[in-house]
C-alpha cells in the first residue's frame, strides 16, 4: 500500500509540474548604443544554459521562440560593447526588451603585428581601392533636402541633485521632462531644426545651402542660423582625415589607413540579398589622433552601409567624455553608394565627469538624392561665390503642422516638449535675470534697458601714474537702435588727478556686406591697446603679472578719427579714414620739449589712410554690432597705405606708411596646426619716435601671441621692417609615448617671432636725444623662440621664450629667458 502511495503521489506531483516544464518563452527585443542610441545590428542574443538564441537584424530588432524553457541566464554580446547578461525565471511566455549596450574598449585583445595574411587589412585595401566609385565626391554635382536636429540635454540627471543647484531650483517645472526610458536620465534642454536644399558642384567647386525652414527657438542671430544648415557640417568618412572640433583625426578609410589602425573582419552578414562583411578597426597607438570602431562593408563593391566613429578612452580632446560619429548610406543607380544618415553625439563635461554633464546630438538626414543633373549646375551658376548660405525671409514663419509633414523623422514626446519647456523658461523675469547676470560675469557687458554697462574688469586698475584709476563704460543696444551704435567711457586717477575718456558712433548702413561710418574722439593714457595686447594694462587683472624692475612707460594720446569701412561680398574690404593725434610724453618717454617743428605743434600728427583686406570666405560670429572672425581656410592679405600731411589742423609732419602682411592657419594632419604671419613696411619721412613704427613689446607675465614677450614696450624704433611669426602646434607630440603626460592629455607647441629693422640718419638724428628707453635695431636680427606645455588642466598654457638676439644692447633692461602664462579654453 506504501508503495502505491508513493507512485501516486509521484504521478500527480509529475502530472502538476508538466506544464511549467513544457512552457515556450517568446523573447523579443531591440538592442542600442547607450551613449548614441544608434541601433546595434548584429548582436547575438543567447541562452547560457540551452544555447538557445540569434541575431538582432540590421535595425538592431531581435525575436525568437524557445520551447521548454526552464529558469536560464540570457547573453547579449557584440564586439566593441560590455556583454550583458540578464538572469530569466520560470514561468514566463513572453519577454519584451529594451538593451543600451554599454561601450568596451575595442583594443582589448586586438593587436596585429602582421601585414600579410590579414583579412581585416584586405578588406581595408579593397575598401581604398574602390573609393572612386563609392565617394560621393566623384559625381559632377548633386543636391539633396537635408534635414538638421540639433538637441542638448543635461545628461545624467538626478532630480534630488539638481534641486539642491540654488538657480535649477526656482525652475522645478522643468522636471517633467525628465526622460527616465534611457538607462541614464537625461533632461532635454534645448532643439533646434533645419530644413534646406543643399547643392554641390564639383568643378569649378561650389555649394549652395538654402534654409527654407527653421525652428530655433532663442536664436535670433542670423550668423549663428547659417552654422545650423549643413554647409559647415560636412564630414565625408572616405576623406583621409575628419574633423573632431579643432583637430583631426585619421579616417580608418584613409589611404593610410594602415599606418594608424589594426583592422580584423569580425564576422559576415547577408542583408537584402547582399554580403557584408563587419570590418573593425582600432588604432595602432595609444594617445594617436585616431578612432576606434566599426563599419559594414558590401562584399561585392566595397561601399560603407554603415560605419561607427568613436574616440577611445585616451583620446586628447576636452570636456569630452564619449563621442560618436555614425554614418549611414544608400546604394544609387550606378552601383555606389551615398549619404543618406549623419549622426554625431558627444557627452560633455564641463568640472567633473559627474558634475553638471551635457550630452549633445546632432541628426542629419538626407532625401531627394540627385547627382549629375543640368539644374544643379544652373542653380550654381550665378552664386558669385564659392560658398553661399541664403536663409529665406520666412523661414521662420511655418508653424507646427508644417514641420509634423516636412521633418524627416518625428520628434520623441520629450523632444516635442522641448519647445514648450524653452517658451516657458524665456518668459520667466527669474530666467532673465539668471541669464543676464551669466552673461555679465562671462562677457563682462550687461543690458539695462536700451543700454549696457561695462566690461566690468576695466572699472579698477592701477599703475605709478595714475595710482587707483576708476573706469566706466555705457553704451547702447539694439532697443536703442539697430542703424547707430554709441558708446563712451570716462575714467579717473586717484593720483594724477585727471579725468580721461573716449565718446565714438557707429552708424551701420549695412550688415551683410557690411559698411559703416566711424567717428571717435579720444583723451588718454595709451593702455597698451595700440600694441594688439591680449590684455592691456587697463585692467583688474594686470596688476599681479607687471614684469619687475621694467619702467612703465606711458604717453598720453588726443585723438580724433573718422572712418568710412565698406566690404564686397568676394572677401574684399576697405577702411578709408582720417585720424589726427596729439601726443604728450607722460613717463619714462623722452619729453615734448625735445621735439621741435616749422609749422603747427610739436607731435601733432594727421594722415589719410587705406586699409585694404582680402579674406576669401572668411566666417563670422555676430554678436550685436560687433562680429569675431572664424577665420578662413585661405590666407588673408592685408596692406595699408597711410599719408600724413603737414598743416592740416595744425599736423607738423609729412610722411608715407606702407605695411603689407600676409597671414594663415593650417591644419597639417597629423602633425597639428600651424600659424604664420609674415609682414613687412616702410615709412618715408623724418618722424618722431611714437610715429614711427615701435614694434609690439610684452611687460607682462601673461603670454601675448601677437607681441615680442621679451621685448619692452617703446625698446626699438624703426622706419623699415620685416618680420614674421610661426606658431605650430603639435598637439600630443613627446608627451603621448608616456603614460602620465598621455593621461594629463597635455600638448606640445613651438614658436619663433623675428624682426629685422633699422632707421635713416635723419630719424637716429631726431629720436636720441639721450636717456631715450628705446634703441636701434641698426639691421640686426631681433629673434624670440618658444616652446612649453600647453592644455594644463584643460585650461592653462606655459611659454618658455628664449631671446637668441641681439643677446643684449645699451638701454635694453629685458632677459634672455622667460616664463609666461597664459588662458586657453578649446577642445
Amino acid at each position: 500500500m506504501r508503495n502505491l502511495y508513493r507512485l501516486l503521489f509521484t504521478t500527480l506531483l509529475a502530472t502538476a509540474t508538466l506544464p511549467l516544464a513544457a512552457q515556450s518563452l517568446r523573447v523579443t527585443g531591440f538592442i542600442k548604443d547607450q551613449q548614441n542610441d544608434e541601433p546595434v545590428p548584429y548582436v547575438t542574443i543567447q541562452f547560457l544554459k540551452s544555447g538557445k538564441g540569434t541575431l538582432s537584424d540590421s535595425a538592431g530588432h531581435f525575436a525568437f521562440l524557445v520551447n521548454n524553457f526552464s529558469a536560464d541566464t540570457l547573453v547579449i554580446s557584440s564586439v566593441g560593447f560590455k556583454t550583458y547578461r540578464m538572469a530569466i525565471p520560470a514561468g514566463k511566455d513572453s519577454l519584451r526588451l529594451l538593451v543600451a549596450l554599454e561601450k568596451a574598449p575595442l583594443s582589448e585583445g586586438v593587436v596585429v603585428r602582421a601585414k600579410t595574411g590579414n583579412r581585416g587589412l584586405l578588406v581595408w585595401k579593397r575598401i581604398v581601392k574602390n573609393k572612386p566609385r563609392n565617394n560621393r565626391s566623384r559625381f559632377d554635382n548633386f543636391s539633396y533636402e537635408l534635414y538638421n536636429k540639433l538637441e542638448i540635454d543635461w545628461n545624467k540627471f538626478r532630480k534630488d541633485k539638481a534641486k539642491r543647484i540654488p538657480f535649477v531650483k526656482s525652475f522645478s517645472f522643468i522636471f517633467d521632462n525628465v526622460d527616465t526610458t534611457e538607462a541614464v536620465p537625461y533632461l532635454p534642454v534645448y532643439l533646434t531644426e533645419t530644413l534646406s536644399d543643399y547643392y554641390h558642384q564639383k568643378s569649378p567647386k561650389r555649394t549652395r545651402e538654402v534654409i527654407k525652414a527653421q525652428k530655433a527657438d532663442g536664436i535670433e542671430n542670423e550668423s549663428m542660423s547659417k552654422f545650423l544648415g549643413g554647409m559647415y557640417q560636412n564630414i565625408n568618412a572616405y576623406d583621409n582625415f575628419l574633423p573632431v572640433f579643432d583637430k583631426d583625426f585619421a579616417s580608418p578609410l584613409s589611404d593610410n589607413g594602415d599606418v594608424y589602425y589594426n583592422y580584423r573582419v569580425a564576422d559576415t552578414q547577408r542583408l537584402a540579398g547582399r554580403r557584408f562583411y563587419h570590418l573593425i578597426f582600432t588604432p595602432r597607438h595609444k594617445g594617436e589622433n585616431a578612432f576606434e570602431g566599426d563599419c559594414w562593408v558590401d562584399a561585392i563593391n566595397y561601399g560603407i552601409w554603415k560605419i561607427t566613429l568613436k574616440l577611445p578612452q585616451d583620446a586628447n580632446v576636452n570636456y569630452v567624455e564619449q563621442l560618436s560619429m555614425i554614418q549611414e548610406f544608400t546604394p544609387v543607380a550606378d552601383s555606389g553608394w551615398f549619404l543618406v544618415k549623419d549622426k554625431f553625439v558627444a557627452d560633455f563635461f564641463l568640472v567633473g565627469k559627474n558634475t553638471l554633464n551635457f550630452k549633445g546630438r546632432k541628426t542629419t538626414t538626407f532625401r531627394n538624392i540627385m547627382y549629375n543633373q543640368q539644374y544643379i549646375s544652373d542653380t550654381l551658376t550665378n552664386t558669385g561665390s564659392k560658398e553661399t548660405v541664403v536663409i529665406q525671409a520666412n523661414s521662420r514663419s511655418y508653424d507646427n503642422n508644417f514641420w509634423l509633414e516636412h521633418r524627416h523623422d518625428p520628434l520623441s514626446k520629450t523632444e516635442a516638449g522641448i519647445y514648450k519647456m524653452i517658451d516657458t523658461l524665456t518668459n520667466l523675469p527669474r530666467f532673465k535675470r539668471l541669464t543676464n547676470t551669466l552673461n555679465f560675469l562671462a562677457t563682462g557687458y550687461k543690458n539695462i534697458g536700451n543700454y549696457e554697462i561695462g566690461p566690468w574688469f576695466n572699472w579698477i586698475s592701477a599703475n605709478n601714474l595714475e595710482g587707483t584709476r576708476f573706469r566706466f563704460d555705457l553704451g547702447t543696444n539694439a532697443g536703442f537702435s539697430r542703424k547707430y551704435y554709441l558708446h563712451g567711457y570716462l575714467a579717473y586717477g586717484t593720483a594724477d588727478k585727471r579725468i580721461k575718456g573716449k565718446f565714438e558712433i557707429y552708424n551701420f548702413l549695412h550688415r551683410h556686406p557690411r559698411n559703416y561710418f566711424h567717428v571717435s574722439y579720444k583723451n588718454d593714457i595709451d593702455n597698451g591697446q595700440n600694441y594688439f595686447d591680449e590684455i592691456g594694462t587697463d585692467n583688474i587683472f594686470t596688476l599681479a603679472v607687471r614684469k619687475n624692475r621694467v619702467p612703465i612707460k606711458f604717453m598720453n594720446i588726443e585723438e580724433f578719427r573718422l572712418e568710412y569701412y565698406n566690404e564686397w561680398k568676394n572677401g574684399l574690404s576697405a577702411l578709408l579714414g582720417y585720424t589726427h593725434r596729439n601726443f604728450t610724453p607722460m613717463q619714462n618717454l623722452p619729453s615734448k620739449d625735445l621735439f621741435t617743428t616749422k609749422q603747427g605743434n610739436a607731435l601733432n600728427s594727421g594722415e589719410i589712410s587705406l586699409r585694404l583686406r582680402y579674406a576669401y570666405l572668411e566666417r563670422f560670429i555676430e554678436n550685436g554690432f560687433f562680429r569675431t572672425s572664424l577665420g578662413s581656410d585661405l590666407p588673408i592679405a592685408e596692406l595699408r597705405i597711410s599719408k600724413g600731411i603737414s598743416g592740416l589742423f595744425k599736423s607738423s609732419y609729412d610722411y608715407t606708411k606702407l605695411h603689407l602682411g600676409i597671414s594663415d592657419y593650417l591644419k597639417l594632419a597629423p602633425y597639428g596646426s600651424l600659424y604664420f604671419n609674415v609682414y613687412g613696411g616702410k615709412i618715408f619721412g623724418t618722424l618722431p619716435y611714437m610715429i614711427l613704427e615701435t614694434p609690439p613689446g610684452n611687460e607682462i607675465y601673461y603670454y601675448n601671441k601677437y607681441a615680442f614677450n621679451l621685448m619692452n614696450r617703446y625698446e626699438f624704433i624703426t622706419d623699415r621692417y620685416a618680420g614674421f611669426t610661426i606658431e605650430h602646434n603639435i598637439g600630443n607630440g613627446l608627451f603621448s609615448y608616456f603614460g602620465p603626460t598621455r593621461r594629463l592629455k597635455w600638448r606640445q607647441f613651438w614658436n619663433a617671432k623675428g624682426l629685422v629693422g633699422g632707421l635713416t640718419p635723419e630719424n637716429r638724428l631726431m629720436n636720441f636725444v639721450g636717456g631715450q628707453p628705446y634703441s636701434d635695431l641698426s639691421n640686426k636680427f631681433y629673434l624670440e623662440l618658444g616652446t612649453g606645455v600647453d592644455n594644463i588642466f584643460r585650461l592653462l598654457r606655459l611659454d618658455l621664450v628664449w631671446r637668441v638676439s641681439p643677446a643684449h644692447l645699451p638701454n635694453t633692461l629685458t632677459k634672455g629667458f622667460g616664463v609666461f602664462g597664459s588662458f586657453r579654453i578649446g577642445f
